[in-house]
């Protein structure tokens, strides 16, 4: 299947998708655009009507896309950046503790104790995997999505701080989560990567990354200041975004945090000052356009993984108590910050169980899942994290909202 091809049928679907659940069914976009992508493939594979034109092509188009390559080399920095630019940099640094004790420390607790138990389980049901694949497991699945949650929260209309801390972790705790991933993977591969090895891997990802984003994003303002021309300024920040992933690479620093922080700083700038108000406008609507285009884009994908997913009865069983597992860890992970840091931060009524409940799994878990070699059990990592994925997308994205409204409407 050529590009072509595959462009012409995943934009086709999406739309199809996309109308559909605008017309009859009425969910958050992206969730309604994943479920009908999932139900259209499980029931090709239950009735097996693969010999249809529309199904053969599905399954071709599921084959055709390195769904790793495609959201982690690709789509991934313009999400970030999208999601980022609408940040204002100034509310956030008043969440910043918070966030950045959810997005590093709480990240690391997450990853060890989901990995620990998870290789509890698989040797309860006497399929042992060696404890660095499942610690890689576990960094693979604790990152939290804001992409389909954020929307739903609004909605709610839950306090504005809080929705900060969600919005701000969840694009944070991405880039951090590839880190850490890249890091264990180090380990896994050479297996006597030393801890001094893994800390600076980590620093150079990291802190090189916050760093390059830093200087990309004053640079593009910058050049956005500097003149009043929108269509030339929009050009500009799609360079940003793709030349700056690809130096990102190249310099071996983390391309994600490099986005949210050059987003940020473009996006708080372009508001306070040097961009016209026609600029501003259609920089904004350019790229929540984007954003939207690609989120369809992206959870038609995770809808389509189920045709090509290679399923089994133990490895399914193990994903059901993984839900268990991930959500325990989900937890433990938020309560333990809040709890040393509510003596100096205000956090908000019942700021844990909607933290825990809205730390939504999305696409960059499965991407991640997918890059994993055939030696690091890559099929029943695969199998465990699209159902985690699904799990998250359907049943905490459908009830977030309401659960958010009940837990905060005022005492009676």
């Amino acid at each position: 299947m050529n590009i072509n091809e595959i462009l012409t049928i995943t934009i086709v679907l999406a739309a199809i998708f996309a109308y559909i659940n605008h017309r009859w069914i009425k969910w958050p976009p992206t969730i309604g655009i994943m479920i009908l992508s999932l139900v259209s493939s499980i029931l090709m594979v239950a009735l097996g009507c693969s010999h249809y034109l529309l199904s053969m092509k599905a399954i071709e188009l599921a084959s055709s896309i390195d769904f790793q390559d495609v959201l982690m080399n690709f789509m991934l920095s313009f999400l970030l950046f999208a999601g980022a630019i609408h940040i204002d940099a100034g509310k956030l640094k008043q969440e910043r503790i918070p966030v950045i004790v959810l997005a590093t420390i709480g990240i690391l607790i997450s990853t060890f104790l989901v990995g620990g138990m998870v290789w509890f389980l698989f040797g309860l049901f006497h399929f042992p995997i060696p404890f660095i694949y499942c610690l890689l497991f576990g960094a693979l699945i604790s990152p939290t999505d804001p992409i389909a949650v954020l929307g739903i929260l609004k909605e709610a209309k839950i306090p504005a701080s809080l929705e900060l801390k969600i919005s701000g972790e969840s694009l944070f705790n991405d880039g951090v989560a590839v880190v850490i991933f890249i890091s264990i993977a180090e380990v896994a591969k050479s297996g006597d990567f030393s801890a001094v090895d893994v800390g600076k891997l980590f620093f150079q990802e990291a802190i090189g990354g916050l760093l390059f984003g830093a200087i990309l994003g004053y640079a593009g303002f910058r050049a956005l200041r500097s003149i009043d021309d929108y269509k030339v300024e929009t050009l500009i920040t799609l360079a940003v975004v793709m030349g700056g992933y690809f130096i990102a690479g190249h310099l071996h620093v983390s391309g994600p945090l490099a986005m949210v922080v050059a987003g940020m700083i473009i996006g708080t700038k372009a508001k306070e000052e040097g961009v016209s108000d026609i600029t501003r406008d259609y920089l904004g609507k350019f790229w929540e356009l984007i954003d939207e285009i690609l989120n369809a884009v992206l959870f038609l994908f995770i809808g389509l993984e189920m045709l090509i997913i290679k399923a089994n009865t133990t490895v399914l069983i193990i994903a059901g108590f993984s839900i268990l597992i991930v959500l325990l860890a989900r937890w433990i992970s938020v309560i333990i910050p809040v709890f040393f840091l509510r003596y100096k931060i205000k956090f908000e009524r019942h700021a844990v169980a909607i933290l825990t409940w809205g730390g939504l799994r999305g696409g960059i878990s499965v991407a991640l899942a997918l890059s994993l070699g055939s030696n690091m059990y890559r099929d029943q990592f695969v199998l465990i994290t699209y159902v985690i994925v699904v799990f998250s997308i359907l049943v905490q994205g459908l009830t977030i909202g309401k659960m958010a409204k009940k837990l905060l409407q005022p005492a009676k």
